[in-house]
């Protein structure tokens, strides 16, 4: 049985992964945005070991997440599921002064990342629209340029399978992988999306629980549970060096070494 975190995973592909984790026999605790939504999950799923609530649009309390989540020491694998969509029609900004999509998709991730106690596992939702991501951290809050949602969405995946990569170039205890759910009718997704619901959520399950040896691997990036090529530039050392150095210098946290 392993221990696994998923941020998000009141609804969605979140929800499904923990369901399925949770019937395959594992300890699983969730996070909730609130504790309205915290308490929605406990009723959909009372075999979950625990639901922690953080809104990770916030820093302050993206960390606090990361402290209580490591009270009971290091989970077997953590889920990066949690993540907000590309149909903002206006730049949403943060307490923090922070693209709304960034903070949630990109920043979160990488703060938790780094302050939580290091797992065997982590998995990285990106999206195929990662291929059309701009491979430039000059201005990843868009202060600069006039908004366009679906760019920024586009970019913030293609940080999240670049941040999964450059883990598994620096910590090669941890198996750090990427995926792509699909364009699935989610929330996110919206109703007419269409690929198949069914399938979404069993790559990351997999990636963070399975015996598989196909599934233990690490620096790779899935599309239904089949390796596949990713954007060239998140394999990129150099790339990844700049966003990690971006993300410290948004952040204020570090990543730590080896």
């Amino acid at each position: 049985m392993a221990g696994i975190f998923i941020t998000g995973a009141t609804d969605g592909l979140g929800l499904a992964a923990a369901r399925l984790l949770i019937e395959q026999g594992h300890s699983v605790t969730g996070h909730a945005r609130n504790e309205r939504r915290a308490e929605q999950l406990r009723r959909r799923l009372p075999g979950m070991a625990d639901v922690l609530i953080a809104d990770l649009s916030s820093k302050r309390q993206t960390v606090d997440l990361a402290n209580r989540a490591n009270r009971g020491g290091a989970f077997d694998a953590v889920i990066h599921n949690a993540g907000v969509g590309y149909r903002e029609p206006r730049k949403i900004t943060t307490e923090d002064g922070h693209a709304h999509v960034l903070a949630i998709n990109v920043l979160a991730p990488y703060i938790l990342t780094c302050l939580m106690d290091r797992p065997r596992r982590l998995v990285y939702l990106s999206s195929g629209m990662h291929h059309s991501g701009d491979a430039d951290t000059r201005d990843m809050d868009w202060d600069h340029r006039p908004w366009n949602g679906a760019q920024a969405y586009a970019d913030s995946k293609l940080y999240d399978a670049t941040l999964a990569f450059a883990v598994a170039r620096l910590w090669p205890g941890v198996l750090s992988n990427a995926l792509e759910p699909g364009w699935v009718p989610t929330k996110m997704g919206g109703p007419g999306a269409p690929d198949d619901i069914e399938l979404a959520h069993i790559t990351q399950a997999w990636l963070a629980a399975a015996d598989d040896p196909a599934a233990k691997v690490s620096g790779r990036y899935f599309y239904h549970q089949k390796e596949t090529a990713p954007a060239t530039d998140a394999l990129d050392p150099a790339f990844q060096d700049e966003l990690l150095l971006s993300l410290e210098e948004l952040t204020s946290v570090r990543f730590p070494p080896q």
